[in-house]
């Protein structure tokens, strides 16, 4: 069934249509993959015209045209690394920033367990120096800060870094790059661990980043980075967590290309469930020896699949569109029955869902969520108001869109007195399923 078969009135979202670009030179359009240069970029899918994801207005930008950009993912046949082919100004993404990560339990739990990890694995001492890539608000260096490692954030978002410094985590507001990692081994800092959470795939300058960190790092020091793996996006039809910020999707193969490129070794890997499935990978300078079987295991693994084969990729677009029209279909039958909807999540994924399937203030009534950074603004695209989660109780909405899904169990925890009253989630990803 298309679009012309299933009558329904226009959101806001769809007629919003404008392209206007914001001043400056905002948005590029890239011909060759930001990883190898190479120019095989074949697109799998495009989401069409998207607000920044991120981009959450305030009251008195409500009466302003919203600019919308591409968003289109393509495949590098000569890496495998799969990315957007636009490229949003750094600056204009990342300078301030709405989320704060301390605001999920599941996120200050799992960065509590790494910091353990990494304190034992690695005998962390005063003597140690742990660095953090896009540390955010301080949520992960403030458990090594409390065992007594010293530590130093990075992060270009001045909002969030002038938090993290209240909280007595040492950052500093700036891009990290080959320069700054020149610029801070000069200084005498060299970090015996560097980490990088859910931030390699949101760097423009790919080679430069990566580039720094093996100049930050010691001698004998330890990169771990988590990404969200693609192969898991595709699996699970997780076609919302690609938005302008977030340029680059990967695979052990295209991360073992990478890093082997400027003189680093990924010498582990695990898989974990967060975020829909993500990889953390253990990085270490080229010199060093010793077998690495998970990585080698997970490289045999993706070649069976198929991951340097373009086809594997090409009918990810069909079942995102099936998705697309299962949601739609979903939600406008409950709304027709009577029914009022709200949505949990005022995440970029959720701005990624309700732009590509043109939802807003004719089926939902209001967005909630937990952050009070959030709270008072509005959804880019569909401009649905964002209230505190209390709301939801307040209110009794029959159903709740859970745009955050990659954080359901706490969420739905949390949310026990409103479904305890028989309030239901609606849960879109990988299937739009109730529960």
């Amino acid at each position: 069934m298309d679009d012309t078969e299933h009558p329904r009135r226009k959101s806001r979202a769809e007629r919003d249509v404008s392209t206007g670009a914001l001043p400056g030179d905002t948005v590029a359009v890239t011909r060759t993959c930001r990883a190898c240069g190479g120019s095989r970029l074949s697109p799998i899918l495009s989401l069409g015209q998207t607000p920044l994801a991120n981009r959450l207005l305030s009251a008195d930008q409500l009466g302003q045209v919203a600019p919308r950009y591409p968003l289109t993912l393509a495949f590098c046949s000569d890496c495998t690394l799969v990315q957007l082919l636009e490229t949003v100004a750094p600056e204009v993404l990342f300078r301030e920033y709405v989320y704060f990560s301390s605001f999920s339990d599941t996120m200050v739990r799992h960065a509590e367990a790494l910091a353990k990890e990494l304190i034992q694995s690695r005998a962390l001492d005063s003597r140690s120096l742990v660095v953090e890539l896009a540390s955010n608000d301080g949520y992960l260096l403030q458990f090594f800060a409390c065992a007594g490692v010293p530590v130093l954030g990075i992060d270009p978002a001045e909002n969030v870094a002038r938090v993290a410094e209240q909280r007595g985590i040492r950052t500093l507001a700036k891009f990290f790059d080959r320069g700054l990692a020149q610029s801070l081994c000069s200084a005498g800092a060299v970090a015996d661990v560097i980490i990088g959470i859910n931030v390699l795939g949101h760097v423009a300058d790919l080679n430069g980043f990566v580039a720094g960190m093996e100049i930050l790092a010691a001698e004998h020091g330890i990169i771990v980075i988590e990404v969200p793996y693609v192969k898991d996006m595709l699996d699970r039809c997780e076609f919302d967590t690609i938005y302008h910020e977030h340029l680059h999707y990967f695979s052990v193969t295209s991360l073992d290309r990478l890093f082997a490129a400027h003189g680093l070794r990924v010498m582990d890997v695990q898989r974990l469930t967060i975020h829909g499935g993500t990889l953390r990978v253990f990085v270490s300078h080229a010199g060093s020896t010793g077998d690495r079987p998970q990585v080698d295991r997970l490289l045999q693994e993706e070649g069976r699949w198929g991951v340097g084969d373009a086809d594997v990729y090409g009918t990810f677009a069909g079942r995102v569109a099936e998705l697309r029209q299962a949601l739609r279909s979903l939600l406008d039958d409950l709304k027709g029955n009577g029914n009022r909807i709200a949505a949990y999540g005022a995440a970029a994924k959720g701005s990624t869902l309700l732009s590509y399937a043109g939802i807003g203030e004719e089926c939902l009534d209001f967005v909630v969520d937990r952050s009070t950074y959030k709270q008072g603004r509005f959804m880019p695209g569909s401009r649905l108001p964002i209230y505190p989660p209390e709301r939801l109780v307040e209110e009794m909405p029959e159903y709740v869109l859970l745009l955050t899904w990659n954080f359901a169990d706490e969420i739905l925890a949390q949310q026990a007195e409103y479904r305890r009253r028989g309030g239901k989630f609606i849960v879109p990803v990988p299937e739009p399923h109730i529960v």
